[in-house]
């Protein structure tokens, strides 16, 4: 009798260290890789009320929006998930890679995890060398981040760079990232990674909304004296206030929630 207690308590301890790890194993990380429209300024920024509200990038609402949305996301299997954002200000792929950013990432990704991965802005700041890229250097550190995803078990996701609040042409915003957004688009279609267009969703919703209401709520266009951080105002048509972070996040909300 003692002996068949022993075998269904070591059994008992199997199944729930068993049940545990099963549990664990679906609690899955976000990883969002990119420039100053996708970051959380808030997480690196001590003084963000001071020195930087309200600009917003869309990765800073994206985990209140994952939250919400948990259950729709069918791209993943998963218990719980978190957000960790890695996207700083300023910097390119290849800036991203050389200050060991992308690193850190992937010394800290497992399997089931996913990378959402968003470049181009400062890629193609051919008047900034500290921050260019050229398209061609452009695909090869995707095809890298892609790549070194994949051999840790995580899943990337590549994002075209979101449009900026120029040019626009008879009521229609234009693509201001084409050569970049082609090449994010090749670099989809080479590896078969999944890809959400958030060039084209963006300007799409930014025409459809019109020039002068994004201009106004959801770019940095601040007038002289309402925002302690801004005494002057400001003119800025690529970061985003709160309201435009939100719409530009739940465009990536939707477009995951249709992946299957």
């Amino acid at each position: 009798m003692k002996f068949t207690v022993s075998i269904i308590c070591i059994g008992l301890m199997v199944v729930g260290l068993w049940s545990f790890q099963s549990t664990e194993n679906k609690v899955i990380t976000f990883f969002l890789i990119g420039d100053s429209t996708m970051a959380d300024y808030p997480s690196y920024d001590e003084d963000y009320m001071g020195k930087r509200y309200p600009m917003t990038g869309w990765g800073q609402v994206f985990p209140q929006m994952v939250s919400e949305n948990l259950w729709d996301l069918n791209i993943i299997n998963k218990d719980s998930i978190k957000v960790d954002n890695r996207a700083r200000g300023g910097r390119s792929t290849r800036t991203f890679f050389e200050e060991g950013r992308w690193s850190a990432v992937y010394k800290a990704l497992k399997p089931g995890d996913m990378v959402l991965i968003q470049f181009g802005h400062n890629d193609a700041a051919e008047s900034k060398p500290e921050r260019y890229v050229s398209v061609e250097g452009y695909k090869e550190y995707l095809r890298l981040f892609i790549s070194q995803t994949y051999d840790k078990g995580a899943k990337p996701v590549l994002i075209t760079p979101v449009n900026r609040n120029y040019p626009w042409k008879d009521s229609k915003l234009l693509n201001s990232h084409e050569a970049y957004h082609l090449a994010a688009t090749e670099i989809a279609e080479e590896t078969g990674v999944i890809l959400i267009d958030l060039t084209q969703l963006s300007l799409e919703l930014f025409t459809e909304k019109g020039q002068d209401y994004v201009t106004q709520n959801y770019f940095m266009n601040l007038p002289p004296g309402k925002y302690g951080a801004y005494p002057d105002g400001l003119e800025d048509n690529t970061h985003f206030q709160p309201e435009g972070a939100a719409a530009v996040a739940d465009l990536v909300i939707e477009a995951l929630k249709s992946i299957r």
